[in-house]
């Protein structure tokens, strides 16, 4: 596949990127190597292969969720530098 100067533009405009123009012809000879090499791989016979969802077959092992000791109010807020009855209290850091 032929790639252009301005395809080149176009691609770093696209990923926000700022080119510098003595870099153009090795981005074009990359980008073609890239592009050369997708072609190989269409080119493979993928009919049986199934698609993957994870590059392993592990299983996530699960547990059951179990209620333990848990803390009280007191207990949660005990080392709060500001509180109120039931509550963190913190700075306000958004303004409207």
């Amino acid at each position: 596949m032929n790639i252009s100067k301005d395809t080149i533009y176009k691609v770093a405009d696209l990923a926000r990127i700022d080119i510098k123009e003595e870099e153009v012809p090795g981005l074009i000879q990359e980008m073609s190597k890239i592009l050369t090499f997708m072609e190989q791989l269409n080119e493979l016979d993928t009919t049986t292969v199934e698609p993957l969802v994870y590059m392993n077959e592990e299983v996530n092992v699960w547990r059951e969720d179990e209620v333990k000791n848990q803390l009280d109010l007191d207990q949660g807020l005990g080392n709060a530098a500001l509180r109120n009855e039931r509550f963190f209290l913190v700075p306000k850091i958004i303004e409207k």
